[in-house]
């Protein structure tokens, strides 16, 4: 459904029972959450995802020149709040939607019900601060070392976007059927011009936007309970600006994904299933602590892997416990 908000209209679905506690899922198109993804998180959540302005469907204008900013994006998120008569929301934000829910989280505090962020950072694109590790240089010359394809060309669209889904991964991250199949759902639904199709699938209005001014010394004002969950094979926002992330956003948890790159990827779906339902079953302003788990999480995510083989969690995988789960299966993290 197309809803209308701050002179633009965006393109929104939701999953689940509206009576049950929302969830705002943020990436640059809607198929950065899959449906099954949202379909688990949806047993026990009401799910709401969207495309962003000039991308997927909804308004498109220029992502090469846009007339909009970062904030424009913070505001059409709270909007789009307000327009579905969702109150206190719990947000999700994925790569550069991480940006736009630290935002939401910091100026729209009223709204934010817990924050979560997954394989972002806590500054713009552009020069990183020194403390934070920039993109893998080897990762980046590969990645935009090779042809373009052309972007009209469905197939070669595809191609492009599994080989650089190979590189982003991490080693256990790669799954070329999704990987496929996701970049052929994500060709289908934009406009078939070559800037529809590079804002859709790389988002490339955030290195045209403004970002400014900065927010990463304001991390310190968010009050929401926050999870952040990050590979440690990340090539693109290393995995040290999860760190960062978690150092610097008060009584903020860091899950760890082993052998993840960029995104939540199916084999991490169980694990980041259970994350998300427990963290956003925490009452409001409980601190939580880090714990691993070195076994299998055992509710929706569990139940979740049985029925799909596909998504089976393997043991090795890190597991975030809160205060006051079953210390039989913790260790906390110092």
């Amino acid at each position: 459904m197309l809803i209308k908000v701050n002179d633009v209209e965006l393109c929104v679905e939701t999953f689940g029972n509206p009576a049950d506690p929302p969830v705002l899922l943020i990436g640059v198109t809607m198929l950065s959450w899959p449906d099954e993804l949202c379909a688990a998180l949806a047993e026990e959540r009401y799910v709401v995802r969207y495309d962003l302005r000039d991308a997927g469907q909804s308004t498109f204008a220029d992502p090469d020149a846009p007339t909009y900013d970062l904030r424009d994006l913070v505001t059409d998120a709270s909007e789009l709040l307000v327009a579905l008569d969702l109150e206190r929301t719990h947000v999700v934000g994925m790569g550069v939607g991480g940006f736009i829910v630290q935002l939401l989280a910091l100026d729209h505090p009223d709204q934010v019900a817990s924050l979560t962020l997954i394989s972002t950072r806590p500054v713009a694109p552009g020069p990183v601060d020194p403390d934070l590790p920039d993109h893998s240089p080897e990762t980046m010359g590969q990645l935009f070392g090779r042809p373009m394809p052309d972007w009209t060309d469905r197939a070669g669209v595809v191609d492009y976007m599994t080989g650089s889904a190979r590189l982003l991964c991490g080693a256990r991250g790669f799954d070329e059927q999704d990987v496929r199949a996701t970049a052929g759902a994500v060709f289908d639904r934009a406009g078939r011009t070559v800037k529809a199709q590079l804002a859709s699938h790389l988002g490339t209005m955030f290195a045209a936007i403004d970002c400014r001014p900065r927010w990463r010394e304001r991390l310190g004002e968010i009050t929401a309970p926050t999870l952040v969950v990050h590979g440690d094979e990340d090539p693109f926002f290393p995995h040290g600006n999860g760190v960062a992330l978690a150092a610097e956003i008060p009584g903020a948890t860091l899950l760890t994904l082993p052998g993840i790159g960029q995104g939540v990827p199916r084999v991490t779906w169980p694990t980041v299933v259970d994350a998300l339902v427990r963290h956003t079953s925490l009452p409001h302003g409980r601190k939580a602590r880090s714990w691993i788990f070195c076994g299998r999480p055992r509710s929706i995510g569990q139940r979740w892997s049985q029925r799909n083989q596909r998504t089976s969690l393997r043991s090795e995988v890190s597991w975030t416990f809160f205060q006051g789960s079953s210390s039989q299966w913790a260790v906390p993290v110092a």
